[in-house]
């Protein structure tokens, strides 16, 4: 079983501004060849301000292929200025699955 999970760890007050963002990447058509298979996106109940967005993707090698897209590049770099410290980022091979 393969498979590549990114998680991105972030904080800010200005969520509906970063969601604006990835809607209109979205709306676009935008995005890397080698987009997620999945992307879900949480809110800490305990600290209102904490997010975690959890991408699936094929491969690592997908992955980095889109992160290393234009759009992607474009929509970090926007969302790096809506944040309140940069993100931190958990890449994970799967292992199983349940």
């Amino acid at each position: 079983m393969a498979g590549f999970v990114q998680i991105i760890e972030y904080t800010t007050s200005r969520f509906d501004e970063i969601k604006e963002l990835a809607e209109k990447l979205r709306a676009e058509g935008q995005g890397g060849p080698a987009g997620a298979i999945s992307v879900t996106i949480t809110q800490d109940r305990d600290r209102p301000d904490h997010f975690m967005t959890v991408a699936e993707f094929e491969s690592y090698d997908k992955a980095m292929e889109n992160s290393n897209h234009p759009s992607t590049q474009a929509f970090a770099e926007a969302m790096a200025k809506l944040v309140d410290r940069p993100p931190t980022f958990y890449n994970l091979d799967v292992r199983d699955r349940m």
